[in-house]
């Protein structure tokens, strides 16, 4: 499984990004899809994720109505709409897919917040 995270870039404090993941197999029977992040010196740390199936998302505490996850699951991706950012946003984005017994990542976006 390859997943491949796009839409990331430099936007000032207060601007939205969109991120992509595309997925090179069905989304549809995952456990559920995920954004992560790491900003530097610190630990990744989950941001949002998706059941594809249901379309039931959660989100962590920081995002706090800012972030939106999303799935195509015809076009195996899924997104985070980013609004609101804040310069403590920036970080690497990663997405993943937890399966079963397996979780799979996919290499990160930059998001850099700044003025």
């Amino acid at each position: 499984v390859q997943l491949q995270a796009s839409g990331g870039g430099l936007v000032q404090p207060g601007g939205s990004l969109r991120l992509s993941c595309v997925v090179s197999e069905s989304i549809v029977n995952s456990v559920a899809m995920g954004w992560y992040r790491q900003a530097p010196g610190k630990q990744r740390e989950y941001v949002a994720s998706i059941i594809p199936s249901s379309g039931s998302t959660r989100y962590a505490d920081f995002v706090k109505g800012r972030f939106t996850i999303s799935s195509d699951n015809a076009k195996r991706t899924v997104y985070l709409q980013l609004n609101s950012l804040k310069p403590e946003d920036t970080a690497v984005y990663y997405c993943a897919m937890i399966g079963d017994s397996m979780n799979y990542w996919g290499e990160g976006t930059q998001v850099t917040v700044s003025s």
